[in-house]
C-alpha cells in the first residue's frame, strides 16, 4: 500500500485512490483489524468444526472445510499484521482519531455492492441457473456497474461492457471447474 505521508498519531494517513485520498487512521485501523481477527478465527474454527466426512473414505486434501480454515487463518493473519501497524503508529495514544467518516459516494458504493452481493446469494444461486451461469451474470454486472461512470466519462461504454461479460463468463466457467474438478465440490 503507497502512502503519499508518513503518518503520525495526531495524522491520519493518506492512501492513494480516486478521486480523492481515503483517510485511514491508525485507531480505525486498530478496531478494523480486532473485527478481522475475530472473524478469521471464527471462520477457522467453524471449518475445524466441519464434518470430514471420513466414514465416506474422502481423501484429506479434500475435505469440505479445508480451503475455508487456511483462508480463516490468512485473514486472522492479515488482521493481527494490521494491529500490529495501527498499535506502532500509535492507535492507543492519547487524543488519536477514531476514523474519518465515509462521503456519500463511498457509502452508496458499499451498499451497492452489498446489494449485488445479496442479489447474487439469494437471486441468482440455487434457482434453476447453472452456478457458472449465475457467477458470469453477477461479475459481468458488478462491473459494468461499478465502472460505468468512468467508461462513460472516457466513451467506452460498449467496451466496458463486452470487456466485463468476457471476464464474467470466464471467470463463471474458471471457478466452476476449479472447484468441481480441484476441490470436488458440486456447485448448484
Amino acid at each position: 500500500m503507497q502512502t503519499s505521508e508518513p503518518a503520525t498519531p495526531e495524522q491520519p494517513l493518506l492512501l492513494s485512490g480516486d478521486p480523492a485520498p481515503v483517510k485511514s487512521t491508525p485507531r480505525g485501523d486498530f478496531f478494523a483489524s480486532l473485527f478481522w481477527i475475530v472473524l478469521g478465527v471464527a471462520i477457522a474454527i467453524g471449518s475445524w468444526n466441519m464434518d470430514r466426512l471420513q466414514n465416506q473414505d474422502v481423501n484429506p486434501y479434500t475435505v469440505p472445510g479445508l480451503l475455508p480454515f487456511f483462508l480463516g487463518l490468512a485473514i486472522a493473519f492479515f488482521g493481527l499484521l494490521m494491529l500490529w501497524r495501527s498499535w506502532r503508529l500509535g492507535a492507543l495514544a492519547t487524543g488519536a482519531k477514531l476514523m474519518p467518516t465515509m462521503s456519500r459516494s463511498d457509502q452508496q458504493r458499499l451498499w451497492l455492492v452489498l446489494a449485488l452481493c445479496l442479489g447474487f446469494g439469494i437471486a441468482l444461486v440455487g434457482h434453476g441457473l447453472p452456478f457458472w451461469v449465475a457467477a458470469a451474470i453477477f461479475v459481468s454486472a458488478t462491473i459494468t456497474i461499478l465502472q460505468w461512470r468512468q467508461r462513460k466519462q472516457a466513451g467506452q461504454v460498449r467496451r466496458g461492457i463486452f470487456v466485463a461479460i468476457v471476464i464474467g463468463v470466464c471467470a463463471g466457467i474458471i471457478i466452476t471447474l476449479v472447484f468441481q474438478e480441484f476441490f470436488l465440490v458440486r456447485l448448484p
